[in-house]
């Protein structure tokens, strides 16, 4: 029997085991162990609307397929032996691999902020969210929340937080002349626009040098904050940091055309830890999931490798509250009603198809 060990049940391996489990190539040898912190797969997508309180927990999870090629284990990872081929466990015994899929995700950078990473929020995993959801929900009314980041994550995290709790004050701070200014300027006015006419409070080309307990420093000027969630950028998982391979500028791990480590074609790496073309998102891992898959089974087969075709994303969608949203398809910039149908469709679609 050979084995392959998929690590962490985000949206990258759960397009990986739909693909393998689903594909009559699947050799009978193969038996795939799936290892992760919490027993289902969480839609990191919606951890704003969690962390809002617009949504329950059980929203956000989605349970494991269910195969008798397929075992599930239940356990923190602490460490990746690429030389013996295993993955260690937090008091567990460690787990041999033939293959290996790193799909351990991201966490908060705090871009040596002092305090950052000690007095602020976080929506980067299902726990901090639920910690997040009730230190916000549970402010006194006129409570001032400081948003730190205003890239998607940060912009529909306020919106969101501005319909569950309109009593609150919201600064949201931005460190670009305007919201979202990578995107065309129609959309990046539209999503402006909407925080002004509904009372949250832009704070465009902020810097945010320090943090303290209660409050935080905008280009060294304190501002007084009842709460401060940081969405200011991410970074791999420290069990990838610690992973001694070639990494890019971002510390993500650099990947063959396949996918795998160019000095190991066992080892692969599936979303945000992997040095991609394209910021990390959900859609990426899965458009590169699928191309693992196709690999993994040309190996297992032995017949040869596919020719991997450029990654190809669809657009991006983003929601402001519950009725109106934005996006992009292609060169099409999306505003209003439309996105946030289109975002909340392909929700539904993932939940009962994944």
């Amino acid at each position: 029997m050979k084995h392959l060990v998929l690590l962490g049940g985000g949206y990258g391996n759960m397009r990986v085991l739909k693909r393998l489990l689903n594909s009559s190539d699947l050799p009978e040898n193969i038996q795939l162990t799936l290892i992760d912190r919490v027993p289902y797969h969480c839609l990191k997508t919606e951890y704003y609307a969690l962390a809002a309180g617009t949504i329950s927990d059980h929203h956000v999870r989605v349970t494991f397929p269910e195969h008798p090629r397929l075992n599930i284990k239940y356990g923190e990872v602490t460490g990746i032996d690429v030389n013996e081929k295993k993955v260690l466990l937090k008091d567990q015994d460690d787990v041999s691999y033939d293959d290996l899929v790193i799909g351990l995700g991201c966490e908060d950078k705090y871009h040596n902020v002092p305090g950052a990473d000690q007095f602020t929020l976080s929506i980067q995993t299902i726990d901090k969210s639920r910690h997040t959801y009730q230190v916000l929900n549970n402010l006194h009314a006129n409570a001032v929340v400081g948003v730190v980041g205003a890239g998607l994550s940060g912009v529909e995290l306020a919106s969101e937080l501005r319909e569950s709790r309109p009593d609150l004050t919201i600064k949201l701070f931005d460190r670009g002349d305007m919201i979202l200014s990578a995107y065309k300027k129609r959309l990046s006015n539209y999503v402006q626009n909407w925080f002004v006419e509904h009372g949250v409070e832009v704070i465009n080309n902020s810097n945010v040098t320090k943090v303290e307990k209660g409050s935080l420093y905008n280009h060294d000027e304190k501002v007084e904050c009842d709460a401060i969630v940081w969405t200011a950028g991410i970074q791999p998982s420290r069990i990838v940091r610690d992973l001694d391979v070639e990494k890019d500028s971002q510390g993500r791990v650099v990947l063959s055309e396949h996918h795998h480590l160019p000095s190991d074609e066992h080892v692969y790496v599936v979303g945000d830890c992997a040095s991609l073309p394209y910021a990390p998102s959900a859609q990426l891992a899965e458009e590169q999931a699928e191309q693992i898959s196709q690999v993994l089974l040309a190996q297992w087969n032995k017949q040869p490798l596919p020719e991997m075709n450029e990654i190809k994303l669809k657009g991006v969608m983003g929601s402001l509250g519950k009725k109106s949203g934005f996006g992009t398809m292609g060169s099409t910039a999306l505003i209003g009603r439309v996105p946030r149908l289109l975002k909340s469709g392909i929700l539904w679609l993932y939940k009962y198809q994944v």
